[in-house]
């Protein structure tokens, strides 16, 4: 089964999972550096909270941040908090976003909204969404998680998600993506002999989110740079 209500579960279950892993770190490990360039492992969770946020504001109908520089000033203002804080932004803005998805109707799920730099797409898509972010920065905060860690529920659906985002992207040549499980997925740009890139949809997700430079998968030609996530 998949659409939002599966999305939301599997989201919920990846937050709690998170949330149990960051509750074993103390402050010291909160102020150290995580795997992304400048961000201690209190900015990645600061921007996990405010994220979750952002996106109860897209629920109801609200730009998803105020500005660029309202976003970063927010995670800049959270990252230095200690972990007791921390765990209770992540659970609390956790909650808000899931009692802003209770109950929505078929409808509301199909309309149309603004996300972040003006991207639209339909609500359904924001809880899965949301479980990328979790899922991929939780690899981020360099806790131990890998693509490895990933769960067969996120890695059925990540594709899908990613390589949709990639779709008549520009900077992308046209690729044909193909799991070892029979799955398959076009992305890039339109209109040429697609590049055929092989592999397990764990290293395939790993790829395409830039948490791998590709290590596990075989294509014919050097793969190509991706955009970031």
């Amino acid at each position: 089964m998949t659409g939002p209500t599966a999305d939301l579960a599997g989201l919920n279950d990846a937050t709690d999972r998170l949330v149990a892993d960051v509750a074993t770190l103390d402050d010291a490990a909160v102020a150290g550096s995580s795997h992304l360039p400048g961000w201690t492992r209190g900015h990645v969770l600061a921007h996990l909270a405010r994220n979750a946020d952002a996106l109860v504001n897209v629920f109801q109908g609200r730009p998803m941040y105020p500005s660029l520089e309202a976003r970063n000033a927010d995670i800049e203002r959270d990252a230095p908090r200690p972990l007791a804080v921390h765990l209770a932004d992540l659970r609390d803005s956790a909650d808000r976003l899931a009692t802003a998805a209770a109950g929505l109707t078929d409808d509301e799920w199909r309309a149309v909204v603004t996300l972040r730099d003006g991207q639209r797409d339909a609500a359904a898509v924001i809880p899965l969404r949301r479980w990328v972010e979790i899922e991929l920065h939780g690899i981020d905060l360099d806790i131990g998680r890998t693509i490895a860690s990933l769960s067969s529920a996120f890695l059925d659906r990540a594709p899908d998600y990613l390589a949709r985002r990639l779709a008549d992207h520009p900077a992308v040549p046209p690729l044909e993506l193909r799991a070892e499980d029979g799955r398959s997925w076009r992305t890039g740009r339109a209109g040429a002999e697609p590049q055929v890139v092989v592999g397990t949809t764990a290293a395939l997700v790993g790829w395409l989110s830039g948490r791998t430079a590709g290590s596990g998968l075989t294509t014919a030609e050097p793969l190509p740079e991706l955009p970031g996530l």
